[in-house]
């Protein structure tokens, strides 16, 4: 009979992730000079973009200096000048174009103008008060404007790192593992029948398995899959998104499609998470594994042997 993979107490799952958040915290505040690039890089554009645009006086903006702004790659902070910002999906399809391409307005001053035109239209006047009066900043409104909107970037460029660089971090210690285990990995493929994808002591990362795709997949000695989703969570709330609306819901599809007896959905968790969002996402069928304690995984899947 194959091996079971464990089912954790609310004890236990608790006192995992008491350990994961404790980590998630130590992480967060550790020194690293990540703040001071992105600001720095923000205020550069920033600067950049106000030096070609006269200052954003609407009176002296016209197509060449707009055309010059975006070929120089600055059509991200034009877009930041919004308030809110505006994502690059929602100005296209407001603008009305095809592409905000840089390369593609540079070359299509109908299309910069009805970008642009938008643009003013969201500006944000608490950032730009000048704007609505039609002339020049003073100095004072010139350096609070610039602050405000290297702030405002760089924050979201480090919330996105961080979302970005949790999830690869994650995946590569999982991978890193199961290479210390013995496993070796192999290039992604579609899996559509349990014949396919790695075989035993082998693993493939970010395929398709049926019609989901999976952060990881591995084969157990004992020839079943087991399908990996790597979940970093920085909040209580979050973790319900990414476990028990995802990954848990990933489980019963794959559960489904192949079969209790042939497939073990697994996550391997960081960060903050909610016990009773672990207690349903384990009820579903998913298995809980911890980055901070990657030999349970090893325990389970030396026990398939």
């Amino acid at each position: 009979m194959s091996a079971l993979p464990p089912r954790w107490t609310t004890a236990e799952l608790a006192a995992d992730a008491e350990a994961a958040a404790a980590q998630f915290r130590v992480e967060r505040l550790a020194v690293s000079d990540s703040w001071d690039v992105h600001y720095k890089a923000a205020r550069r554009k920033f600067e950049q973009l106000f030096e070609k645009l006269s200052d954003l006086n609407p009176g002296e903006i016209n197509e060449g200096s707009l055309s010059e702004a975006y070929g120089l790659g600055l059509g991200e902070a034009l877009r930041y000048l919004a308030g809110p910002p505006i994502s690059d999906d929602d100005l296209r399809v407001i603008a009305d174009v095809d592409s905000i391409a840089p390369g593609v307005l540079s070359r299509d001053p109908v299309a910069l103008q009805k970008v642009f035109g938008v643009i003013e239209r969201v500006i944000d006047p608490h950032r730009f008060p000048w704007m609505q009066d039609g002339g020049a900043p003073s100095e004072q409104q010139r350096e609070a404007a610039l602050l405000a909107s290297s702030v405002l970037l760089a924050a979201q460029r480090i919330a996105t790192e961080r979302r970005n660089d949790g999830k690869e971090s994650q995946e590569t210690r999982v991978k890193d593992y199961l290479r210390s285990l013995g496993f070796e990995e192999v290039p992604p493929g579609a899996i559509k029948t349990m014949m396919r994808g790695p075989q035993v002591k082998q693993f493939c990362a970010e395929c398709m398995l049926g019609e989901r795709k999976a952060d990881v997949v591995l084969r157990l000695h004992d020839e079943r899959l087991m399908p990996i989703e790597c979940k970093v969570s920085n909040s209580a709330t979050n973790s319900i998104k990414r476990l028990n609306n995802d990954a848990a819901v990933k489980a019963v599809y794959w559960i489904q499609q192949f079969g209790a007896l042939q497939v073990v959905p697994a996550a391997v968790l960081g960060g903050v998470f909610k016990v009773l969002s672990l207690e349903q996402a384990q009820a579903r069928g998913l298995s809980l594994f911890w980055s901070h304690d990657l030999e349970k995984l090893g325990a389970f899947i030396e026990s398939t042997a």
